[in-house]
């Protein structure tokens, strides 16, 4: 029996095969998303991340015809959620609603439930604000200046809230707290949604959040704002002074917030899915929704924002060794 037809038979179904299952992967990639994606957000809902989510969730369904939906994963300033993303699938059906938090955890936490550098890829930023302290609607500080000459004068008496032991409006305190030279107390909750009602029920004195969680509750006449980070007022609130005007001009933090995959999404997903933010921020009615609430639109370039990260991470670290915040 001649055994060369055969040969070149097996030869050239091998190679239809290899080129069906070649296709039938490019085809996949190509297909995304082909189910339902999963946003993770870490934090309870109600605070700027779990906003952001929600925006761009709405956008990338009207875009792409198939549902982006919201869940939230809170507990552990982030961390829960986070480490359930960073060892999800990386098959693009669940994605990572990331914050300023994430570059701060690193230098307070001695070991982190995922690898930072590794478990997770940037994808790009939703928006950015910057960040405003508020008091409640009955304290009796109506400025800056006053609420600082009490706490200074009483160490330890006033308290703030935050998302979570670690999380960017902990952190942020503490800068404030050393930028001041005042001793306030921590309150943590589950999120920053759940501190500015805290704040709201009069259950702890200060809080200092991205603008989108205060806003609503600055203008419906729960919560009094006294000052905002950024060189000029918003415009979201152009009666509240900048940190420079209140008194505190070394007080210039802010806030981004993004999205992230699983380590392994193939580079397809990642950049379809920047371009497909890109082309939602662009929408002028999702960018007026966000200057209402004193945020920019992202979009960054996923390097830039990698970056951003890396570059992050390591002044925050600082900053909390500056604060006096040592790794738990």
């Amino acid at each position: 029996m001649n055994s060369q037809p055969l040969n070149r038979h097996l030869a050239k179904a091998f190679v239809a095969a290899t080129m069906l299952a070649l296709g039938g992967s490019a085809l996949g990639q190509a297909a995304w998303p082909d189910r339902p994606v999963k946003i993770v957000v870490p934090y309870a809902a109600g605070g700027t991340t779990d906003y952001a989510a929600r925006q761009i969730a709405q956008k990338l369904t009207e875009q792409f015809g198939q549902s982006f939906y919201v869940e939230n994963k809170a507990g552990g300033s982030g961390t829960i959620g986070t480490q359930y993303v960073a060892k999800a699938p990386p098959d693009g059906s669940i994605l990572l609603a990331n914050d300023t938090t994430y570059t701060m955890l690193p230098g307070q936490m001695a070991k982190l439930p995922w690898d930072h550098a590794a478990d997770l890829l940037p994808v790009t930023t939703i928006l950015q604000t910057p960040v405003v302290l508020v008091v409640p609607v009955a304290s009796p500080f109506k400025t800056l200046q006053e609420l600082l000459a009490f706490a200074r004068k009483n160490p330890g008496k006033l308290n703030f809230g935050s998302g979570g032991a670690g999380s960017s409006t902990h952190l942020q305190a503490a800068v404030f707290d050393s930028e001041a030279k005042v001793e306030i107390t921590h309150v943590p909750y589950k999120g920053a949604g759940e501190a500015m009602l805290g704040l709201v029920a009069n259950q702890v004195d200060v809080l200092i959040t991205a603008t989108p969680t205060a806003l609503a509750q600055v203008r419906g006449g729960k919560a009094r704002a006294l000052a905002v980070t950024g060189a000029k007022r918003l415009p979201a609130m152009p009666e509240v002074p900048t940190f420079a005007e209140a008194g505190l001009p070394s007080y210039t933090v802010a806030n981004w917030f993004g999205l992230a995959a699983p380590r392994g999404t193939s580079a397809q997903v990642i950049e379809k899915l920047q371009q497909a933010v890109v082309q939602a921020l662009a929408d002028p009615a999702l960018r007026e929704r966000l200057a209402q609430q004193g945020a920019q639109p992202g979009g960054i370039a996923t390097e830039a924002f990698a970056a951003q990260i890396r570059e992050e991470t390591r002044l925050w670290t600082a900053a909390a060794r500056a604060a006096g915040i040592q790794p738990q």
